[in-house]
């Protein structure tokens, strides 16, 4: 996601690139170039391949603050990222006219099985009065709840790049529930309709669109309060001007 709060462009786990790791490919055409331009920090959640791609990160000029989980930083700078900033679980950072403090995130967040423990991260966004919580990869947590009644746009993960997910996933169910307990004004689903495994592509529009559709089932049922903006990857969203938040 590439976010435009306060004058500040911020994008989220950018992999932009046609394949990965010659497994993984790029269903939608690739993103604008002009994607990477004028962004003022780069939101890391973790360090698996298909959050933190370094050749999609070196569009970014290396000195621009990339904010990353507990752990994280050694990684980005020994890959010359001067500007990494690490953040633990409630801490905040400045950027521009942004806070952007880091949330918890129930996942396995290190780049290889074998390496070091590294935290993942999600993180809540504030500018102007405006607060926008990008979830990363994240299964549910009861601690979702601590979010509810002030936050505008719930940027939250449904689906994955195979046929499965483990428990440190939201699936269109769960994102659903963490959507009832956020209680966000919009909803904004990620993680869905762009990587699909290369076995897959025979199927990539019913795997592909299939998350999409359950999690409007699911949110309409679990959260009806809460507004569905479903943006296919490279269209967006325009916020229309804040509101006092709802009564708890």
């Amino acid at each position: 996601m590439l976010l435009e709060l306060g004058g500040t462009r911020l994008l989220t786990d950018p992999v932009l690139r046609p394949q990965l790791l010659g497994l993984i490919h790029r269903h939608p055409p690739p993103p604008d170039p002009g994607i990477t331009e004028a962004v003022d920090a780069v939101l890391l959640s973790h360090l698996h391949h298909d959050h933190l791609d370094f050749r999609s990160l070196r569009r970014v000029d290396r000195a621009t603050p990339v904010v990353v989980p507990a752990g994280a930083e050694r990684t980005l700078r020994r890959r010359g990222f001067t500007g990494a900033v690490e953040l633990r679980t409630g801490e905040s950072t400045a950027i521009g006219a942004i806070r952007v403090t880091a949330t918890r995130a129930v996942h396995e967040g290190r780049r290889f099985k074998l390496g070091p423990l590294v935290e993942a991260a999600g993180y809540e966004i504030e500018a102007g009065g405006r607060r926008v919580y990008f979830a990363g990869d994240t299964g549910p947590f009861a601690e979702m709840a601590q979010l509810a009644g002030r936050i505008d746009v719930a940027l939250l993960p449904i689906a994955g790049w195979g046929p499965r997910l483990d428990r440190g996933h939201l699936n269109p169910t769960t994102a659903a529930e963490a959507a009832a307990r956020i209680r966000p004004r919009t909803v904004i689903p990620i993680h869905w309709g762009t990587l699909i495994r290369r076995d897959m592509r025979g199927r990539a529009d019913e795997f592909l669109g299939g998350p999409a559709k359950r999690f409007a089932d699911q949110l309409a049922e679990l959260a009806p309060g809460v507004e569905l903006a479903l943006l296919e990857p490279g269209e967006s969203l325009e916020l229309p001007p804040s509101r006092p938040p709802p009564r708890r």
